[in-house]
């Protein structure tokens, strides 16, 4: 839970999302310190959670290359690609997250 992430809310008749399951997947995630390697192997890759939810069954060893070319198809069709640079921006932006939902 950081900024930037959604929330979507299912239609309340179908119960359904009415988003496509990948875009789903880049709205709700976000990577951070995917340039550390040694986060990258103390976490088994999940700083890439955005790679994490769109390929579950690929080894986390592949992540780097992977975000790549998500990062790059992103890019081409305008979707955001949320990510930041280290741990302590995206433990910063989980507290601010959670300080805002509170103050509701």
């Amino acid at each position: 839970m950081v900024e930037g992430t959604q929330f979507p809310v299912p239609d309340e008749q179908s119960h359904r999302i009415k988003q496509e399951w990948a875009i789903h997947q880049l709205n709700t995630t976000a990577n951070f310190a995917t340039d550390n390697k040694i986060i990258s192997w103390l976490l088994g890759g999940l700083n890439f959670q955005i790679e994490h939810h769109l390929f579950p069954r690929i080894s986390h060893i592949h992540y780097p290359k992977i975000s790549k070319v998500v990062k790059e198809t992103c890019k081409k069709y305008n979707i955001e690609y949320i990510e930041y640079s280290s741990l302590l921006k995206a433990l910063y932006s989980h507290v601010f997250h959670i300080r805002r939902l509170g103050m509701g």
